[in-house]
């Protein structure tokens, strides 16, 4: 057994740990192989090495998210616990022909890179509706929009949905010029790359002009049903807790859907109104629905981005 204390000067304990140190408790019960005691503004950890660092990390991440938004909520501390959980000592990412997800028209193979990416593709194979939560870069919405294509070709769907909330262009669009489509491709560009990856050009022009794949904003699906779909809700930590309800109920029959996203990036005014970060504790334990956790270990993009986030991390 080990021991390690570490100090949270710069932090309000009270609301660190919160009320009753309701939030300290929750990490003590996440960690029943360590005993954590807090003292003043100090916090002593006993217990196996790794667990300790894990503690600590955790406690670190809470209070990057405190600083950030002069607020912690239960539900933070769940996700951070469940990220920071996640990241311990996975298994190796499986590979071979049976965890390729799709084949691009280019020749390459699209499949899981990271232990977690691994686990969303078998999430969503048995959930009908899976949350990807984690940071950019991890590969969540890349590998969305692949299993969405290869329903798709395998005809197991009639169509793909992929939807945004428009927090960053004023929800309502109206002052971008141009026609609708004029407005809504700035912001919907990375769903249309991803697609462009994966589908011969013709035959995605084709299928958006039949309606076989559509690229909309969050807003303009109020009234909708997807029967026969495959839906995915990209950057859902900018979605509200209403327009959250409204997306998931949806889904019609043979529909299947994945909402990503990251809950400590929102562009939303009050952070504790995203749908994504309540919705966590509103569908938990619900048959049918899972949430995949994805952390900067799972970042696939160029190899500084994992370096970049960190360091972000540590300034904040």
């Amino acid at each position: 057994m080990a021991e390690k204390r570490f100090s949270i000067n710069d932090t309000d304990p009270l609301l660190l740990f919160g009320f009753n140190d309701l939030h300290l408790r929750k990490v003590e019960e996440a960690f029943p192989d360590a005993s954590i005691t807090a003292r003043g503004t100090t916090v002593y950890v006993e217990g196996p090495e790794d667990t300790i660092d894990v503690v600590e990390a955790v406690f670190k991440e809470l209070m990057v998210l405190l600083e950030r938004n002069d607020a912690l909520a239960e539900e933070d501390v769940d996700t951070v616990l469940a990220l920071e959980q996640s990241d311990g000592a996975p298994p190796a990412a499986p590979t071979g022909p049976n965890t390729v997800v799709l084949h691009t028209p280019s020749g390459e193979t699209i499949q899981p890179r990271t232990p977690n990416q691994a686990r969303l593709v078998e999430t969503a194979q048995k959930n009908d509706v899976v949350f990807a939560i984690g940071p950019a870069g991890t590969g969540k919405t890349y590998m969305a929009v692949a299993m969405a294509v290869a329903a798709l070709r395998e005809h197991r769907v009639k169509k793909i949905v992929l939807a945004r909330p428009a927090v960053e262009a004023g929800e309502q669009l109206g002052f971008l010029p141009g026609d609708f489509y004029e407005k809504i491709d700035p912001y919907l560009q990375p769903l249309y790359d991803a697609l462009g990856d994966m589908m011969p050009h013709e035959q995605l022009a084709e299928y958006i002009e039949t309606n076989r794949v559509e690229i909309v904003p969050l807003a303009y699906m109020r009234g909708r049903t997807m029967k026969s779909a495959f839906v995915i809700l990209d950057e859902a930590q900018n979605a509200t807790t209403r327009q959250m309800k409204m997306f998931l109920t949806r889904l019609g029959p043979n529909s299947r859907t994945i909402v990503t996203g990251d809950v400590t990036q929102t562009d939303l005014k009050n952070r504790s109104k995203s749908g994504l970060v309540q919705v966590q504790h509103i569908l938990e334990g619900i048959e049918g629905i899972d949430f995949v956790y994805l952390t900067p270990k799972d970042v696939v993009r160029h190899r500084l981005v994992r370096e970049i986030i960190a360091a972000y991390e540590e300034h904040e």
